[in-house]
């Protein structure tokens, strides 16, 4: 986002250490006049959301060739704070589209002339193309497990690369150094949404970002019932409302599937979808919209179930997770949650619990047909029974991959992380599986420390996972890592294939 944005944050959210680093940006996060988010790709589609100083006049050009634009949107006006949402339509299938903003500030006479950006429509089966992944960028947990300059390095590299899309898997938007503070208002969760858009919109212009819902966003059902007696009912609207404001999430339409559930005051929660792009489907999972007790953390006073049956991705999810799964005929299949249960550490090490596995936590009692006399079976079991090609899962703070039965479990290396742990690491332990009659294929297993992103690249007869490091300057020597390189690759060929390393 501009510099000129970032700086219109409010001192008390930044005192508050709400928003860390917000003050200290360095030039490695590019001044720009306007920030521009794309999402909800179809074939024939996108969304432009464009945020520019108060007052100033925008309209986007787009075509098929550089530098010509046969169409254009029509002209809005930035204010309030607000982005401005255009929507270009009447696009092609499977094709490279460029654009530019013209936009003309209060004190401009005539328009001015953005840089030239382009994007992918949705790819044909068989069509090679590529997206990223990051997980937990934590910004509120700065000199911890998060720097604004490495993250501004990070989105630098995914922009250098380019691909379709980009997943964020939850935990970028913590909203709770407001709560008990008499810091929770609309203004302040807005400006943690805005504030991630500073480092989203250094790949976002070319790139189609997606959100994961994760447990430190508390945009959470069970604060909006009345089985809690908290002061803090209006932290999921709020944080709803932001995301959907400020983000161009999908919602179910011709192309996308998933959640119909509309949240008075939000809308739309836009928590669940599932489409399809060139040879795969992508499938993203959210507990925290549809439980009624915290999935993890809940909010001061509210402490987590003892019994973790209690926690749930609902029966309207698993019914439509089920059918997505079971109607596609996707050679590769992607599910994205935050986590695993939503909770605990580790993948091998929980699938066997509760509504992933069926059992108690033991792995000694298979609990499923009368705790979820309705569902036809556990999830790791739908899954890996519908050939689900990776699970990718953030929580843990670190690159680890495990296998179960078919299923690739992939945590995500945190993307700002100038510490450079492998936090966690403990949890990844390969006698660690509890679910009996499973698979544990110890080729599998593998743990790095932070930081990067994970670039997929998916091509007709492969997938090709690659942990992309993002590195300071600096520490490249000490570390002996270099920015940029792939630290770690497997390519994956069918669902009964190996890694290849």
């Amino acid at each position: 986002m501009t510099r000129r944005v970032v700086s219109r944050l409010s001192a008390v959210a930044v005192a508050s250490g709400l928003l860390a680093g917000a003050a200290a940006l360095t030039a490695s996060v590019t001044a720009s006049t306007l920030n521009i988010v794309l999402g909800r790709p179809t074939d024939r589609s996108i969304v432009a959301s464009v945020m520019a100083d108060p007052g100033t006049e925008v309209y986007l050009e787009y075509g098929i060739v550089s530098g010509t634009y046969t169409s254009q949107t029509v002209v809005g006006t930035a204010s309030g704070g607000d982005p401005i949402v255009f929507d270009l339509t009447n696009l092609r299938a499977n094709t490279r589209h460029y654009y530019r903003a013209r936009y003309r500030t209060r004190t401009d006479a005539d328009y001015r002339i953005d840089a030239e950006h382009s994007f992918f429509t949705q790819r044909s089966p068989g069509s090679t193309f590529s997206f990223g992944v990051q997980g937990d960028s934590h910004p509120e947990r700065e000199g911890k497990m998060y720097s604004p300059d490495l993250y501004a390095v990070n989105m630098t590299n995914v922009a250098g690369r380019q691909p379709d899309l980009y997943f964020a898997l939850g935990d970028d938007f913590s909203i709770e150094k407001l709560l008990g503070k008499d810091l929770l208002t609309q203004e302040n969760v807005d400006q943690v949404y805005r504030y991630q858009r500073t480092f989203l919109g250094i790949l976002g212009n070319a790139t189609s970002v997606f959100l994961v819902n994760g447990n430190h966003e508390q945009a959470a059902a069970y604060l909006l019932g009345d089985r809690y007696d908290t002061p803090y009912r209006d932290a999921p609207i709020f944080a709803g409302k932001a995301r959907t404001t400020y983000y161009p999430l999908p919602a179910p339409d011709g192309f996308y599937s998933g959640d119909t559930m509309l949240v008075p005051g939000v809308g739309l929660a836009r928590d669940y979808y599932a489409f399809e792009w060139g040879d795969a489907l992508f499938v993203v999972l959210d507990p925290y919209w549809h439980s009624p007790v915290p999935v993890d953390n809940g909010v001061p006073g509210v402490e987590r179930p003892r019994n973790p049956w209690e926690a749930t991705i609902g029966d309207a999810q698993y019914a439509w997770f089920k059918n997505v799964l079971e109607s596609s005929r996707a050679k590769y299949k992607f599910v994205f949650e935050h986590h695993v249960l939503g909770t605990g550490r580790g993948a091998a090490a929980l699938v066997h619990s509760y509504e992933w596995g069926g059992y108690n936590s033991r792995g000694t009692a298979y609990e499923f047909p009368s705790m979820r006399p309705t569902w036809s079976r556990p999830i790791h079991q739908l899954m890996n029974d519908n050939h689900v090609t990776i699970c990718f899962f953030g929580h843990d703070h670190l690159f680890a991959r495990e296998k179960v039965d078919g299923v690739v479990y992939q945590e995500v290396p945190n993307p700002a992380d100038d510490t450079y742990t492998a936090f966690n690491e403990d949890a990844y332990d390969p006698g660690s599986i509890k679910l009996p009659g499973a698979t544990y294929d110890p080729a599998y297993g593998a743990t790095l420390p932070n930081s990067g992103y994970l670039h997929v690249t998916v091509s007709s007869d492969r997938v090709t996972v690659a942990y992309v490091r993002a590195v300071l300057p600096g520490d490249e020597a000490r570390l002996g890592a270099t920015n940029g390189a792939e630290a770690y690759s497997y390519s994956l060929l069918t669902r009964s294939s190996t890694a290849r390393n």
